[in-house]
């Protein structure tokens, strides 16, 4: 279930967590991955020396940062094979009634306009027979206080990743959605305090948070040969929590 050899990747939010561990099994798997990152530089020179990847950076909030990137990548790589959307804004959360607008504007660019733009450069772009995965959310069935606009700007990615494999399957280009469930990151920690993961982990059929490394195996299988008749997907990675 490996990547073909030589293909050529581009991932967001590539530094850390979910994305560090899709960069470094793309690699394992033979692809020729650049990756962005917000501004941890020293996160990013160690993805980048450990996998042999390119890091470029790219603040995803930024309106025309996900299209330098993708032309950065083309240029450097001369195609594009595999997106991978997976970098995600951090936010505080809050109540509906206490979010600025300024907040949902910002989560829902970094989230969902830098995915649409970045889909928008692959659908144009992306040779016959590529690979689009775009990270979603388990909140956006198994929704909770104080991530409204977290939520719903993943919830528009999944209907651009629907949309987008009706609109590029006469290509042989497949589109699909990952929804991690609880899975072990800064992000999470972030946003959790200790006792809500334990609560998590006693109700998830496996009985622990997720890793990294099980959310970029179920990418890998996507964009490998073997997911080739998995297109239009929702695929929740959540270890059973439902």
């Amino acid at each position: 279930m490996s990547a073909p050899g030589g293909r050529a990747a581009v991932v967001t939010g590539g530094s850390r967590g979910i994305g560090r561990a899709i960069v470094e099994r793309l690699a394992r798997d033979g692809a020729d991955v650049v990756f962005s990152y917000a501004g941890n530089k020293g996160a990013a020179a160690e993805v980048a020396e450990a996998t042999g990847a390119f890091a470029v950076q790219a603040d995803l909030t930024d309106p025309g940062a996900a299209e330098r990137l993708l032309e950065t990548a083309l240029e450097r790589q001369g195609a594009l094979d595999v997106l991978v959307a997976s970098a995600a804004v951090g936010f505080e959360p809050a109540a509906i009634a206490d979010t600025s607008l300024e907040e949902f504007d910002r989560v829902m660019a970094g989230n969902a306009r830098s995915a649409f733009a970045a889909l928008r450069f692959a659908a144009r772009t992306m040779r016959d027979g590529g690979r689009i995965v775009l990270l979603s959310t388990v909140n956006t069935v198994r929704p909770g206080p104080g991530i409204a606009p977290y939520a719903a700007s993943k919830g528009a990615i999944e209907q651009l990743a629907a949309i987008a494999a009706l609109e590029l399957g006469e290509r042989g280009i497949t589109v699909n959605c990952v929804s991690p469930g609880a899975t072990d990151t800064d992000l999470l920690r972030s946003t959790n305090p200790p006792e809500a993961l334990e609560q998590i982990s006693r109700i998830t059929a496996l009985r622990r948070l997720g890793t990294p490394s099980d959310i970029a195996d179920v990418v890998a299988l996507l964009v490998s040969p073997d997911g080739r008749w998995i297109t239009g997907q929702n695929i929740r990675a959540t270890g059973g929590l439902v």
